[in-house]
């Protein structure tokens, strides 16, 4: 059997192109150095320099703006549908209140069943009440610049 040389894949070399590279240099320059671009003016780099700056300026307001419009949408409906759960729970309070007085004043009269109801939304408005002044220092705490417990308690 006779030794038979691998044979090379087609190139297809040019006049202009003599070692078949596609005028792609992997790494090296067949034609030379590359020229060298004429050196720009100073006042062509600072006017671009403040066109951009200004540019991005005015981009960042709009970005502001943009988020701004967002969070007001959001909080508009974000209240709107508070005041509906809102109402709806005081409607369904006057409700559970009513039925619990409805329910108490066989038993012991409806005078006492209604002392009674409303006592108990005093206890429990008392119970919200007190934990909301929870959660409220919590958060007044959590705004303050000077997280250490001492200082004053603005």
């Amino acid at each position: 059997m006779p030794a038979q040389k691998p044979t090379p894949p087609p190139t297809s070399a040019s006049a202009s192109d003599p070692h078949g590279f596609g005028g792609v240099s992997h790494g090296y320059a067949p034609d030379g150095p590359p020229s060298t671009p004429p050196p720009v003016p100073l006042e062509d780099i600072v006017r671009d320099l403040v066109d951009d700056a200004k540019q991005t300026v005015q981009t960042e307001l709009a970005l502001l703006e943009a988020r701004g419009a967002l969070a007001s949408h959001g909080v508009k409906w974000a209240s709107a549908w508070g005041f509906v759960a809102a109402c709806s729970l005081l409607v369904a309070l006057l409700a559970v209140a009513f039925g619990a007085i409805l329910v108490l004043a066989p038993h012991v009269g409806p005078l006492l069943a209604t002392l009674i109801v409303v006592a108990a939304l005093i206890g429990l408005a008392g119970f919200a009440g007190w934990r909301a002044k929870r959660s409220a220092g919590d958060v007044k705490l959590a705004l303050r610049s000077d997280l250490s417990p001492q200082g004053s308690d603005d």
